[in-house]
């Protein structure tokens, strides 16, 4: 990269950091809580609530195919090549939004939101996150453990698009699997960048998550 191009990310880099210094980020794995913190976070200190899992669909839409090769090849299977057969650390590496495609979609959509959002979905990969926080206390990610996720997956009553397969109960397995290998993915990247995180187990309650998770964005 020529030293001026250099000088030009940088630029936009910083440009970013202050149009989006109104958000806070709440990423994770599965089952950790996002949404539902994300939602008592918002509504107890006046936010808006962007849930970034809700506009998968429009992304989706909007994606140009020929430049997002995995969300691609994840539209022409079907449910059991998904979610069956393929193991649980190929289903991890071949996700598009884990590979994250689709992300500048979401950073558009932040742009025209007013000042005070609260984003969060699994989709706030550490490494596309961190260069765009004016603070790096802006954003955390809840780290569920597997028994917490299954359980909070269970009571949700699991994942009903799992239904389509011809062996639900193993494509549920796969599933609870791939999202338990992101997790520690997650957690990996989170130590490296030094960025902030917080352990949800069985013994976490809302309200201890909910309190620390406004003492860490300062709220």
């Amino acid at each position: 990269m020529m030293p001026s191009e250099q000088r030009e990310e940088t630029a936009v880099a910083a440009t970013l950091r202050e149009q989006l210094r109104h958000v806070f980020w709440i990423g994770g794995g599965s089952g950790a809580g996002k949404s539902t913190l994300g939602h008592r976070l918002a509504t107890e200190h006046g936010l808006l609530l962007y849930k970034t899992d809700e506009a998968m669909a429009e992304h989706s839409r909007r994606i140009t195919l020929e430049i997002c090769p995995f969300l691609q090849e994840f539209i022409a299977m079907d449910m059991d090549e998904r979610w069956l057969n393929r193991s649980p650390a190929t289903m991890l590496d071949t996700f598009h939004w884990f590979r994250g495609e689709g992300f500048n979609l979401i950073i558009e959509d932040l742009l025209r939101l007013p000042t005070g959002v609260i984003a969060e979905g699994l989709r706030l990969l550490p490494h596309l996150v961190k260069p765009l926080l004016s603070a790096s206390h802006h954003a955390v990610w809840l780290l569920p453990t597997p028994e917490f996720r299954r359980a909070a997956i269970e009571q949700r009553g699991g994942w009903s698009f799992l239904a389509k397969t011809s062996n639900p109960e193993r494509a549920f397995q796969n599933l609870l699997e791939r999202d338990r290998m992101f997790t520690d993915r997650l957690r990996a990247e989170v130590e490296r960048l030094q960025l902030r995180a917080i352990e949800v187990s069985s013994t976490t309650t809302e309200d201890a998550s909910a309190y620390l998770l406004a003492k860490m964005f300062g709220l």
